[in-house]
């Protein structure tokens, strides 16, 4: 559907002083009457609803407010979460910009220089509150301000009734009326609870601005953080999350495969790094998740190699840690390959390995067990597998058994995957898994070229098979599922691109 005719069908639904509000507003982002292709009506973002993200709101201030159940002393609650900030290659150039991700979680907003806070005043002149009968609380965005000249430069804004449209918070204003706005909290409360990222210093400038001296002021009696109470929802997905995330993982598993496919003796990492971006953003996916790893042989043993600029001869197996981000929600998928399309018996011996003991640990990754957990019971069965294949003593009394086999694996088996690569840090792994969460599981062998202890054919050889899992009531879902690792199967799908 054009824009021109969704624009027809949208107006049956208003009166014409509405249409002409909606013909002549310029926002910030996308939003359905303007992008009918990515939003549908009610959405802020892609399946992502106001009434979804009010109700994020509701249950990070309510988990705020369970903290002080009981408390005589504080009754009142104010949360303040600041968005990115523009960040600049040289000036004028900036670089491409991300949103803050607990912001971007509660609000949807897309702009930079903006502030969302939370608050359950009753104290506040009635134009600072519209309190939710559910909770007693407001929510209220801080955006930038509509300019004329600003806009002509860099792109529409949505000014503070673009930002209420958009969004569905109670209230919104322009950012530089931030500090007056604190201050006048302030004023009207004596004992409070702030609740703000004071270590992340998410954005320096709008903490100047005001935020540091309503934090400095000292009649409030605590300050919070607000990351932990994000995470602890964040953690759980929605189910529009869920297709979110499905929707990510699936454009990374085919670009994946392309990219495999696409490979050949000789290739340059960086040629194979331009693949898998073009392959992504081919799908809608708007950028890569993060600078991927695209190792070809000993260099897998780097785990965080991202020169990606060498070339790959025949006989080197690549390994490739890459994924995107779709709307705002991230894939991390990693698979290992021969670049000429057969593995070589040594080669097949371990990727066979590494395939074997992630089938298994997949299994294990329900409600009864912790990603630590896994991660030992990892541990274990590869001690085992090296042991069988000669490249381990056996345990006994004289050697540190888990410290060698560390040796050959040196990072965790897994992380919590979701709008951050790396998502909701300050969860820990000795959490128990729980239904409607995302992780990452990424078992692998690493053995540098210098590890002289082994024999020498198995020597500079790196293989992680990476997938996203979703976690059910019993056993989980492999989101990833759609992007090969069969050995065979691979081989089969390099032979028939070639043919």
């Amino acid at each position: 559907m054009s824009c021109c005719n969704a624009l027809r069908t949208y107006s049956r639904f208003l009166r014409p002083t509405q249409l002409m509000t909606v013909l002549n507003r310029s926002f910030g982002q996308p939003v359905a009457q303007t992008h009918p292709h990515i939003l549908k009506q009610g959405e802020v973002t892609p399946f992502v609803t106001k009434e979804e993200y009010s109700q994020r709101r509701h249950n990070v201030f309510n988990l705020a407010l369970k903290q002080f159940e009981g408390s005589k002393n504080v009754k009142d609650h104010i949360m303040i979460f600041p968005s990115a900030y523009k960040m600049f290659m040289t000036i004028p150039i900036p670089y491409p910009f991300r949103q803050n991700t607990d912001f971007s979680y509660l609000s949807g907003f897309q702009e930079a220089d903006s502030v969302l806070v939370l608050h359950n005043s009753q104290k506040l002149p009635v134009s600072h509150r519209t309190l939710s009968p559910e909770t007693g609380m407001t929510s209220v965005l801080f955006v930038p301000r509509k300019d004329t000249h600003a806009e002509l430069w860099d792109g529409e804004r949505s000014g503070p009734h673009g930002a209420v449209e958009i969004t569905g918070v109670d209230g919104a204003y322009n950012s530089e009326d931030l500090g007056q706005f604190l201050q006048q909290y302030s004023e009207h409360h004596a004992n409070y609870v702030i609740w703000y990222d004071i270590e992340g210093n998410v954005h320096p400038q709008l903490h100047r601005a005001g935020i540091e001296d309503f934090i400095l002021q000292g009649r409030q009696k605590c300050v919070e953080t607000t990351t932990r109470s994000v995470h602890r929802i964040r953690v759980i997905k929605s189910p529009a999350e869920v297709q979110l995330m499905q929707k990510s993982v699936d454009i990374a598993s085919e670009s994946l495969e392309e990219v495999m496919k696409f490979s050949y003796p000789g290739v340059n990492e960086a040629y194979l790094e331009a693949k898998m971006e073009f392959e992504c953003v081919l799908r809608d996916a708007q950028m890569l998740a993060y600078p991927p790893v695209v190792a070809g042989g000993n260099r897998g043993n780097t785990i965080h190699y991202t020169r990606n600029n060498q070339i790959v001869p025949g006989g080197d197996m690549i390994l490739m840690d890459a994924g995107c981000e779709y709307h705002g929600f991230t894939s991390d998928l990693t698979r290992t390959w021969p670049v000429s399309g057969r593995f070589s018996p040594v080669q097949r011996r371990l990727y066979e390995m590494v395939l074997r003991i992630q089938l298994k640990v997949i299994s294990l990754c329900t409600p009864e067990f912790t990603l630590e957990q896994v991660y030992v019971y990892m541990l274990h069965l590869l001690g085992e597998e090296l042991v069988s294949l000669g490249l381990m003593k056996k345990k006994d009394k004289s050697s540190n058994h888990a410290e060698e086999i560390r040796k050959f694996y040196p990072h965790h088996i897994g992380h919590y995957l979701g709008m951050d690569v790396h998502d909701t840090p300050t969860m820990s792994r000795h959490t128990k898994l729980k239904p409607g969460m995302i992780i990452a599981i990424e078992p692998g062998v690493y053995i540098p070229a210098d590890r002289t202890s082994v024999p020498e054919q198995y020597r500079g050889i790196a293989i992680r098979i990476e997938d996203n899992l979703l976690i059910t009531e019993s056993q989980p879902i492999v989101l990833s599922d759609k992007c090969v690792k069969d050995p065979d199967h691979i081989e089969e799908m390099m032979a028939a691109a070639k043919s």
